[in-house]
């Protein structure tokens, strides 16, 4: 990669970053809840992502700047939810994300090292799936099959960043003998879920064209998963955020449907 490329993606690389972090949280109804829940599973994987890209040393897109940004999103967010939720069930599932949360934040400020790594990304993964409950319940306050498709399409997300912490962590050279199974059934749940979404009667023309956009990025991770060959680490961060963005935003135009 020539210096005026690398700069170009990197330009590329910071957009993505400002588009889904820097952004005011403000939480207007269940839909935006389920949107900014959504967001939380979603952190748990990219800083995951971030963590073993440090640990690599390579400091394509910053990533411990950008771990430092999400650290801090996910607790504003999750303060957030906590404030505007009102349902008794969904606040203990917030609350144990809340405790759950603690420790982890205090491990993911020490030096990343392959002898934390497996540790770290069991608490994730632990986390992940208390967040999605949380998801879960978000959606079912909507009562509404647009809170499902919010959901789903939230959790395109989150499959976006698993997919690159994954490979990150087998590049790092951290062995994990549940690897091929976890890559198989989150490319598959992004599939399934995808096909989902393209047959949704809340799509809008914007919408077609990114979830078009989202399915071409992902055929990177297709052939990456069919390849034996070792990818470079900055391609990966690169096409996991492509997939990150533009369905960061399809999911903020399925929640600004409702009003």
């Amino acid at each position: 990669m020539n210096r005026m490329m690398y700069k170009l993606v990197m330009l590329f690389v910071s957009m993505v970053v400002v588009s889904t972090t820097l952004e005011a949280i403000e939480i207007k109804n269940l839909s935006v809840a389920v949107d900014v829940a959504g967001k939380q599973r979603m952190y748990t994987q990219r800083m995951l992502k971030d963590y073993a890209m440090v640990g690599l040393e390579n400091k394509f897109g910053n990533p411990a700047e950008d771990l430092k940004n999400i650290m801090a999103d996910f607790e504003d967010h999750l303060n957030a939810l906590i404030a505007f939720n009102k349902d008794k069930a969904t606040n203990e599932s917030l609350q144990k994300v809340a405790t759950m949360w603690k420790p982890i934040k205090e491990a993911l400020k020490e030096t990343p090292s392959k002898d934390k790594a497996g540790k770290m990304q069991e608490d994730l993964e632990a986390l992940l799936k208390q967040a999605n409950e949380a998801v879960g319940l978000f959606a079912k306050q909507t009562g509404k099959e647009s809170g499902k498709i919010i959901n789903i399409s939230g959790r395109q997300r989150m499959l976006s960043q698993r997919m690159a912490s994954l490979y990150m962590l087998k590049v790092w050279g951290i062995n994990d003998p549940e690897f091929k199974d976890k890559m198989t059934k989150t490319m598959d749940l992004f599939k399934s879920s995808h096909k989902i979404l393209k047959k949704s009667s809340m799509n809008t023309p914007k919408i077609k064209t990114l979830l078009g956009k989202v399915e071409k990025a992902f055929m990177f991770f297709e052939i990456m998963n069919k390849s034996s060959s070792k990818f470079i680490p900055a391609l990966i961060y690169k096409k996991s955020n492509e997939i990150l963005k533009n369905m960061n935003t399809v999911t903020g135009l399925y929640a600004s449907q409702e009003k």
